[in-house]
């Protein structure tokens, strides 16, 4: 029985591709390197702002490792932290479901690989963080998802076990985070996912956000 909903953030409960693309544009201007696609930063979301940062450099060859990389992962940052939530929104059904929860008594959370300020700053900035009790970022812990720790520990910010929480993501790595924890895992296939729908297995697959509500609520711990 589920007493607690941790849901992954990008390309879960919102689409930020828009503004990733828009700081790496500004990071590989800086640099004179071709513009990268949002297409393009849409797949090489899901792994932390370092690892989307490397990915952009290769696409445009100008690849960096070490303290280069970290000052291009630096930079980008800034860039991002100063508009992290300009054309990033919540997927449609995203509000209404969080608030139909919350008011049925679940608990909810995020567990991400976005460093834990700019995961708060992108909340605030779509004014969903008032429906959440508790936020792990990639930074939190110091390993990151698909290392089962962080989603451990939002279970724990949350008072709930394992077995009463259900994680939902949208992608191959949460879904991968969701099996190492042993926690139950919904998928959200309008995200940025690379794996076919037929090759994830054991979860509950939805497009409607209304759809996961019911689900939910459907399994409340009495």
């Amino acid at each position: 029985m589920i007493r607690a909903v941790i849901f992954d953030l990008d390309g879960t409960l919102v689409d930020s591709a828009p503004d990733l693309h828009a700081a790496a544009l500004a990071l590989l201007a800086e640099r004179g390197a071709d513009p990268v696609t949002l297409a393009q930063v849409r797949g090489f979301v899901g792994n932390g702002i370092a690892k989307l940062v490397q990915r952009c450099l290769d696409a445009v060859a100008k690849p960096a490792k070490g303290q280069a990389l970290a000052k291009a992962v630096a930079r980008f940052e800034e860039h991002y932290g100063a508009a992290p939530a300009v054309l990033t929104h919540p997927y449609d059904g995203v509000e209404a479901m969080l608030g139909a929860l919350s008011a049925r008594g679940l608990l909810l959370g995020v567990c991400t690989n976005k460093p834990e300020a700019l995961t708060r700053a992108v909340l605030a900035g779509v004014a969903l963080d008032r429906h959440l009790r508790a936020i792990v970022g990639g930074d939190t812990m110091g390993v990151m998802k698909p290392d089962p720790e962080p989603l451990r520990h939002a279970a724990h910010l949350l008072g709930v076990g394992i077995d009463e929480a259900l994680y939902v993501g949208d992608s191959e790595t949460d879904a991968d985070t969701a099996a190492a924890a042993g926690m139950g895992f919904a998928l959200y296939s309008g995200g940025y996912r690379k794996r076919p729908l037929a090759l994830f297995e054991d979860c509950f697959v939805f497009h409607d956000f209304a759809v996961l509500a019911r689900y939910v609520e459907a399994r409340i711990a009495a």
